[in-house]
């Protein structure tokens, strides 16, 4: 996929500095490793990206190679090659390649081309889009939703220059050097810690607040809707200009010269922000280089080293998935402050003249307005209301369902109908988290690639073969058509070398692997869970559940139950640190609609069956079994997990009651839905082996599963 013939001016961007800069330094040097924008919807991330494709120079190519080889420096290795010195070149524009998200790996990577190879019985390579975007630019939009197997290679590839491709007979190394841009919306989900690391650079993208720029914003798009050309035949001047100085620096970034104090600084910082490994020292080093180009000078300033941290290390600081990414500046003013040379006067954040920022000569993008900038804010924007800031309720809260007396001023029981119909308790913070037992969906599913449950997906270990029923051509079991084929060569004359493979012949590998499934969360947040400060506990345990869900690829969704109603907490979602967020102000008190949390679930469930049917739901009920809300709440209670089993809903529940006394109600919950209930200690990685411990110590038996 290429951009439009009038793709949107790079120079009629407005604001959003930070990525016109890093996508600018990028094409400056590619060796500076791509740029990851981070971004609500509707922040024009991907039009910025498609817009860059403009301004970089046209390419010199070998004519006819598919690999785009460059006639003054062949790939010894392409696979059309070799090129003989004479041979005919050609010029064409910068190429944008997009990778769609649901691509396979073959169309990535490339793979035999199986009509050849049956129909001429030869060897012959098919190229993949790592191949179409040599020398350009691939674009990945919703990087995030990508699979992890596509995201592996596609990283690999950008760090070592070379795609390797070892499959079904082929042996091909070419060269795959490109500027990789990915974007992604936090909220659909996060990139794996060690994923975000192999990005170059991260910007993180919002909308204005400024009334004048969002005008402008609408009016030049609106502009460039009515007459693309015309629109950018207005900015065709300033186009030019800033492909030329794009030109200019390249021609002068191999004398920018990267000194000791400057080098010092990078080292010093990343140290002091405490990154793994060396890449992120290589990243800031490659980019102060090239802004120093970017700006016109060839010595590397202490603006320079700042300016590269501030790209290079935000996303490389995140410690667990729901850290945000950020940066401390005035501990990096501090650091930077440190380990300047004698020859240079410490300067703070805008002082002195640094490099250029991108769009019409402007200046560097300011400082500031990282995420440790922002307000906290809660769910709808507003203050958020921190545990911290509220009333510390007694620490002997009875362990009771009943609502607790109300003052004057709470709304009288008319007027909380429907509501919580308790005085709320603070929100209690969650216990530290721990690794969780592997919980999963019976049998074999068919649904998206993830690392939960058993699935036929398109990777994964080869269990047999079986006949195609129409469709595109998935993965070719080579063997299983070649014996299918075999018995009748005779009878279809052959008469040469080759195989007369006809299609009633093909056969279609059958792999397993491991799918992603919707963890559903059912939490009871009423006043019994909250007594004896248990709720602390338990959001420690949900939390641990979502960590495990983050790692296994999962999507997830939070239901909660209390007073006298079930609310959607969070819609099935890939953004598990949004679930984490909404868990942690999560209220408590009053009495347990158990059944009104389980219809909740049955209904979400249903929706979500309706709009992707391959994902399988895991539901996961986090409660001590009781139910006093409603007429008959117990009855109830079991009709609605009755509904639920005759569903086939996978469940677990979670067996929150503690105490020298148990009802055993959860438990009962449990056999009603047709699963397996936990304690929350026994819910626990460790749970197992402790189990073997006091086993083998002659300790006594438990009565406990252990998964």
């Amino acid at each position: 996929m290429t951009t439009a013939d009038h793709p949107y001016p790079f120079t009629a961007l407005v604001g959003q500095d930070d990525l016109r800069l890093a996508l600018l330094l990028n094409a400056v040097s590619a060796r500076v490793g791509g740029v990851l924008v981070r971004g609500e919807k509707g922040t024009a991330k991907s039009t910025a990206v498609r817009a860059l494709t403009a301004l970089l120079p046209e390419a010199d190519v070998v004519a006819g190679c598919r690999f785009s080889c460059d006639p003054a420096a062949p790939d010894p290795r392409c696979p059309d090659g070799p090129h003989a010195p004479a041979q005919a070149e050609s010029r064409r524009p910068a190429r944008m390649v997009e990778l769609p998200v649901g691509a396979s790996e073959d169309r990535l990577v490339g793979a035999l081309d199986i009509e050849r190879a049956l129909a001429e019985g030869v060897k012959a390579f098919e190229p993949g889009l790592l191949a179409a975007a040599h020398r350009g630019i691939l674009y990945v939009d919703e990087v995030n939703l990508l699979g992890d197997h596509l995201v592996d290679l596609l990283l690999d590839a950008a760090a070592m220059g070379v795609s390797s491709v070892e499959r079904e007979g082929v042996s091909v190394r070419h060269a795959a050097r490109f500027l990789l841009v990915g974007t992604m919306n936090p909220e659909e989900g996060e990139l794996r810690p060690q994923l975000l690391d192999r990005f170059g650079l991260t910007v993180e993208v919002a909308a204005s607040r400024e009334t004048d720029e969002r005008v402008e914003v609408v009016r030049r798009r609106m502009a460039y809707e009515d007459d693309p050309a015309a629109f950018a035949a207005r900015f065709a001047g300033d186009e030019a200009a800033l492909r030329s100085r794009i030109a200019d620096a390249r021609a002068l970034l191999p004398r920018v010269v990267l000194g000791d104090t400057a080098l010092r600084q990078i080292a010093a910082t990343c140290a002091a922000f405490e990154v793994d490994g060396m890449r992120a020292d290589l990243v800031m080093a490659r980019t102060a280089t090239a802004l120093a180009a970017w700006a016109g000078r060839e010595s590397v300033l202490a603006e320079d080293v700042r300016q590269a941290a501030l790209l290079a290390l935000p996303h490389r600081g995140r410690r667990n998935p729901f850290d945000a990414p950020g940066l401390d500046e005035d501990k990096l003013d501090e650091v930077l402050d440190e380990n300047a040379g004698p020859e240079e006067q410490p300067e703070g954040p805008g002082d002195g003249d640094g490099p250029d920022g991108p769009g019409g000569g402007g200046g560097v993008p300011p400082q500031g307005g990282g995420p440790e900038d922002r307000t906290d804010r809660g769910e709808d924007g507003g203050p958020s209301d921190a545990p911290g800031d509220a009333p510390t309720g007694p620490a002997d809260a009875p362990d009771a369902d009943a609502p607790a007396p109300s003052d004057a001023s709470a709304p009288s029981d008319a007027e909380g109908k429907g509501r919580a119909g308790a005085a709320e308790q603070p929100a209690a913070s969650a216990s530290a988290p721990f690794r969780t037992k592997k919980l999963t969906v019976p049998g074999l599913g068919e649904g998206a690639a993830g690392r939960r449950s058993r699935a036929r997906t398109a990777h994964g270990r080869t269990t047999g073969s079986y006949r195609p029923r129409g469709g595109a051509l998935g993965s070719l079991h080579l063997a299983a058509t070649v014996r299918a084929a075999a018995p009748y060569q005779k009878a279809r004359g052959r008469t040469g070398a080759g195989l007369v493979v006809r299609k009633d012949d093909l056969r279609l590998a059958s792999r397993e692997g491991r799918e992603g499934n919707l963890v559903l969360f059912v939490v009871d947040a009423s006043g019994s869970m909250a007594a004896r400060q248990r709720m602390g506990a338990v959001k420690g345990a949900v939390l641990s559940l979502l960590l495990d869900a983050y790692q296994r690829r999962d999507k997830v969704g939070l239901v909660t139950f209390r007073g006298r109603e079930a609310g959607l907490a969070l819609p099935p979602t890939s953004s598990v640190d949004t679930a984490a967020a909404r868990l942690e102000s999560l209220p408590t008190g009053g009495r347990t609609p158990l059944a009104a949390g389980l219809l909740k679930a049955r209904d979400v469930l249903r929706i979500e069956r309706l709009r992707d049917p391959a994902r399988r739901a895991l539901l996961v009920v986090v409660t001590d079994g009781r139910a006093t809300g409603g007429p008959e709440p117990l009855p109830l209670a079991r009709r609605a997990a009755g509904l639920l089993a005759a569903d086939g809903t996978a469940s677990v529940v979670v067996d929150c009651e503690t105490g020298p006394v148990r009802l055993g109600l959860a438990a009962d919950l449990a056999g009603r839905l047709g699963g397996s209930a936990v304690t929350l200690d026994e819910l626990r990685a460790d749970a197992l082996a402790g189990l073997v411990k006091d086993v083998r110590g002659g300790q006594g038996s438990t009565t406990g599963r252990a998964a």
